[in-house]
């Protein structure tokens, strides 16, 4: 609503955007928190994890929902409501409903796991095939991926169009692949990376505040914003999910963070970058398939735990260096993947 009024500052609205998420995560985290705490509403942890973590059984969870509601009423505040902002909260908000009924089962039935895999999965699938399609047909993105520097892949040369409206409704059936393991990918590659205090929350702050630097670039202001309003709530639950805990985000935020960025790199046409900006997440989930693919084939682990950040626990780090240094990582990655998109950006701008 703020959007009109601040129109010939869009800087401003950006970093506002950054500041009203947090001071809303800031306000309505604790009473939230106290909430939980009453109903005895907590984390159910791994059996199978790193024993430093039993203490944490019974923390509150689900703090991903104040998250998503601050980030919401930023977005419809400060932002304009366009039709890329809506599809793109639903996107999140819809994610993020799939991870809520996911904590609530864990909750319930007191165990670590909520919903089945294929499950999630299914959700996951459709929610991405619904946004991507919605992206190429009605926002113009076109269905190729850009290596900067090297080549444009053109993945739209196998569509079907369909009959339908003015135009016809296209399906790239290449593009819509790989755009969807790309969006699942994230999805749970952030969601594999929330196993310490203050890790996902970090570095998704980090990856956010890059994603926003370049929607802006590209005069995609909305998205931008959305972005800002992501980093923001991050700072916000950073207060309250620092080592030691009082509340974790839960698949709730988790999930629904991850399939933000990567609609958001969908829009700003970031598909690959992206996988260098959320270089750590990557990794993270790479360690994972890694560690099961060779556990299956020779019965032994390449790592000591997986995801990568339990196995420097077990090598004896401490949670809060792990996390600090997953942090500079992270950031290394973000500036590296910005870095090669603005000097594209400015070669092909010449």
């Amino acid at each position: 609503m703020l959007s009109p009024l601040f129109a010939q500052y869009p800087t401003f609205l950006v970093f506002l955007a950054v500041f009203v998420a947090m001071v809303l995560t800031l306000v309505f985290m604790p009473p939230f928190i106290r909430f939980l705490r009453a109903g005895q509403i907590g984390q159910q942890v791994r059996d199978d994890g790193p024993e430093t973590h039993l203490v944490k059984q019974g923390t509150p969870t689900m703090g991903g929902a104040i998250m998503l509601i601050a980030c919401a009423f930023t977005v419809i505040v400060v932002g304009l409501p366009t039709p890329e902002t809506f599809v793109l909260g639903l996107a999140i908000l819809l994610t993020g409903a799939l991870g809520l009924f996911d904590d609530v089962s864990k909750v319930v039935h007191e165990r670590s796991l909520g919903l089945t895999p294929r499950a999630k999965l299914v959700g996951q699938f459709t929610i991405a095939t619904v946004f991507v399609l919605v992206a190429v047909n009605y926002f113009d993105i076109a269905p190729t991926v850009e290596i900067p520097f090297i080549v444009t892949i053109d993945l739209g040369i196998l569509t079907t169009t369909l009959p339908f409206g003015e135009n016809g409704f296209a399906i790239p059936w290449l593009y819509l692949l790989f755009a969807d393991v790309l969006l699942v990918g994230m999805c749970n590659a952030v969601n594999l990376t929330d196993g310490l205090d203050g890790l996902a929350a970090g570095t998704v702050l980090i990856v956010m505040i890059v994603m926003a630097a370049i929607a802006f670039r590209t005069d995609q202001l909305e998205p931008a914003i959305v972005s800002a309003s992501l980093a923001g709530v991050c700072i916000g639950f950073l207060w309250f999910n620092s080592h030691p805990a009082d509340i974790f985000m839960g698949d709730t935020g988790s999930l629904a963070l991850g399939m933000g960025l990567g609609c958001l790199a969908v829009l700003t046409k970031t598909e690959f970058l992206v996988i260098i900006i959320g270089g750590l997440f990557v990794a993270e989930a790479l360690s994972v398939m890694i560690q099961v693919a060779y556990f299956k084939r020779t019965r032994k682990r390449v790592f000591l735990m997986a995801p990568l950040h339990h196995h420097f626990e077990k090598k004896g780090w401490s949670e809060t260096k792990v996390v600090i240094r997953f942090w500079i990582i992270s950031g290394v990655f973000a500036a590296a993947g910005f870095s090669l998109y603005f000097a594209s950006s400015m070669v092909g701008a010449a």
